[in-house]
This record gives C-alpha cells, structure tokens and sequence, in this order.
C-alpha cells in the first residue's frame, strides 16, 4: 500500500496499525457472525449506474440542504461513540473537520467529550445523538445542554433496548473509558469479569421500555426536531410519522446490533417506493406492467377464473394494492427528509443511496478511520475523498446538480428480477 491513502478504504488499514487491537476491533466488528456488517457493503455492488450522456456537467453542484442547513455535499458524520479511542482529541477533531467540510455532525451521546467541549470547539452545525436512559433525569439535562450550546437537533436511536452480542469486544474484554457527559449523574464504571464492560454498562442504564409514546415525553422536554435513527421497516415509518418526527435515519447500528438484519441500502426503497407505484399506475394499460407483486397475485387469480377476469377488474385489483401500498411512502416521502446510515465506502455509494431516495448518508467507520490515522486531517481527507467521487459519479451519471439525480439512474437486483417476468 502507497504511504498516502488514495481511496477510504485504505484508512481501515492504517487504522489498524495505529489502534491497539482492542480498541481497533471495537470500532470495527459488529455482532455475531458479522452477516448484515458484510452485507451493508457488498449491497451496494449489486447496484450499477444507468447514466445520460450529453448532458451539460461543466459545473457540478454537490451541495443540499438539511432540515433547513445548506451543507457542501449530502455526507454527514454518524454518531460513534467513544472516539478518543481512535486519537486523544476525539470528538474535538470530528467537529473541527465536519466544520472545515461544511458538513453536520452527529455527536454521540457515548462521547468521551462533553457537550460544552465541542460545542466551544468551532462554529458549525451539529446534531445530538439521544439514547434513552433508565434513569430519564439524565437524559433530559443531556438534551436541554445541547439546546443551549446551539445543537440543532436531537437524533433519537431506537433500535438498542438492549445490547447487540459482539462478541469480539467480548473475547477482548472490552473497557469502556469515562464518559464526560454523565460525570456526577450516573457511574459509568461497571466491570464484567466475563465479557465486555460496555455491554454490561449499556445493561445497567439503557432504557429497554422505551416505546413509541415516549417521543411525546422527548418533545416536552426540547424545541429542537427529532430525527428517529434505527428503523428498517415501513411499519415503523409510517408509525414515526404518526407520532411527528422531523427526519427518519434509515440505519441498521453499523451492524453491531441484530445480525441478519438488511442491509441499509436494500431497506432504504421500502421508503421510496412512490416513483415505481407512479409509473405503474400510469402504465395500467392492455399491456399490464404491473408491479411485481401485485402482478402475482393477479395471475393466481386470472388462472383460477380461467381466464374469466376482465382488464378492468385487473386494473381494480393491481389500484387496490398500489393505494394500499403508497400510503408508506405518502407518510414519509416529502414530509421528512429520509437519510441513510451504513456501508458507504465510496462516493459511489452516496449517489446511489440518494438515487433510491436518501436526502443524504451518514458516514461512521471511515471517518473514524481517518481519525485513528491521521487526526483531524485524516477525518477531512475521507469526508472530501467521498465528495470527489460523489462529485465525479454525478457529472459521469448527467446529473449537474444534486436533484438531478434520481431512481431512473441505478438499476437493482429488484429490477433486474422484475424485468424477467
């Protein structure tokens, strides 16, 4: 490997070498078999590009805008505890290089600096990262410190009531470092002769009761918008939106959670599906290009009637699917903005994710890679390496600006299925 990185994968390596093999595995790993950490990455793969041609790219934009705060590309830094782990000035180096890139920050409420610290660090735009602790005291003085150190968001993560089974930090005894934010408030110091103390900490002051009503007891506690981050089913948007959230984080916990789970990118279109329903409403016609599914169960029926089914009573019954099934993406699409969390590893990947409908990606690992290697400046080098590639995949894709790109430049294996029938 050259000394200077040339892509984002190669800071994993450089990590390596320069984190202790207990910390480098924590950042690293996920649960169990590590199935879904695999797949969040190799799914990405299995989308490729349908770019236009001649389409006028002499200027490209890679700018958007989130819950109202333009930022320089749609590649924001995920939530990942611990970073001073990775190098001594931790989440201080994170916020300094999400500054110089013009991009938002996810602080983690597992940081081992505290609110003040890095709201004192630069000027910038920054959201908080809220896990629900037994003890909800706690969580709410967290909350309102960030509101008035001027974060303007609170991402609450949803899909951790209890531990996800790593078992490497397990064989390696994971320890976890103080965590400034709960000094006075709770110890954090809780040991567990038999595996990770992290998960023994996470046992002890997680909240595993937290339901959907409680998003009423965030709300009065704080002004800022809540993002909900963890979900993957459309069940669980369509009740997010019910309830009032600002933003819904596609996002599986970088697979340290429930291994088998999708992959982020695969659950991302279930978000999505509106553009797909559109066409196929507006191609019910003799030709009868339906929707995968709805198409099987027309066909059961048309063979049980033996042939008995009008065209009109096929388009009834296709309409009384796709009515059904748009009322997810009806309570999600255009609403709130849906990003992505998860295997992202080239700017590749964010135009894909954005394709298939994300408003913008997180980004945890890699940035924590840079991190571990070079510091702030390796954090910057993998945000502006991903914004280069990202850049390079919309002008070769005919996209000028961000809004340019849409479903109709990626082609998935769902499509390719669909395509066969």
């Amino acid at each position: 490997m050259a000394s200077e990185p040339v892509n984002v994968n190669e800071f994993q390596e450089l990590a390596r070498r320069a984190l202790p093999k207990m910390y480098y595995d924590f950042f690293a790993a996920g649960a169990e078999d590590q199935h879904t950490l695999r797949e969040n990455v190799e799914a990405f793969s299995r989308i490729t590009f349908q770019p236009r041609i001649l389409v006028d790219v002499s200027k490209i934009d890679t700018s958007t805008t989130i819950l109202g705060y333009k930022i320089s590309s749609p590649i924001m830094i995920a939530p990942t505890g611990l970073r001073k782990l990775a190098h001594p000035e931790g989440e201080i180096a994170m916020a300094r290089a999400a500054a110089a890139c013009n991009t938002i920050m996810v602080v983690s409420f597992m940081a081992t600096r505290t609110v003040e610290e890095v709201a004192s660090s630069c000027d910038a735009v920054r959201f908080l990262q809220l896990y629900v602790f037994k003890r909800r005291d706690i969580s709410a003085q967290v909350v309102q410190k960030a509101e008035r150190y001027g974060f303007k968001a609170i991402v609450l993560t949803v899909d951790a009531p209890r531990f996800g089974r790593r078992e490497i930090d397990i064989k390696n005894k994971m320890v976890s470092p103080k965590l400034k934010n709960f000094e006075g408030l709770v110890s954090t110091e809780i040991s567990d002769d038999k595996g990770s103390n992290l998960e023994a900490l996470v046992s002890e002051i997680f909240d595993p009761s937290l339901s959907w009503k409680d998003i009423k007891w965030l709300k009065s506690i704080t002004k800022l918008p809540i993002l909900i981050k963890g979900l993957l089913t459309c069940e669980d948007a369509i009740k997010a939106m019910e309830v009032g959230v600002s933003g819904i984080i596609v996002s599986n916990h970088g697979a340290r959670q429930l291994d088998y789970v999708p992959a982020t990118i695969s659950a991302l279109e279930e978000r999505r599906r509106e553009n797909s329903f559109r066409t196929s409403l507006r191609s019910l016609d003799g030709n009868l290009n339906y929707p995968t599914r709805t198409w099987r169960e027309w066909r059961s029926l048309s063979l049980q009637a033996r042939g008995g089914i009008t065209l009109e009573e096929k388009q009834r019954i296709c309409l009384d699917k796709l009515s059904r099934a748009t009322k997810v993406v009806q309570a999600v699409g255009g609403r709130v903005p849906v990003l992505l969390d998860g295997g992202v590893r080239r700017g590749t990947d964010v135009f894909k994710a954005l394709a298939l409908g994300a408003q913008a990606v997180l980004v945890g690992r890699p940035v924590v890679y840079g991190l571990a290697a070079m510091g702030e400046q390796g954090v910057r080098r993998v945000i502006e390496m991903l914004k280069d590639e990202f850049e390079i995949a919309m002008a070769l894709s005919g996209c000028p600006r961000v809004k340019d790109n849409n479903r109709s430049h990626v082609r998935t294996e769902r499509d390719r299925l669909r395509s066969m029938l």
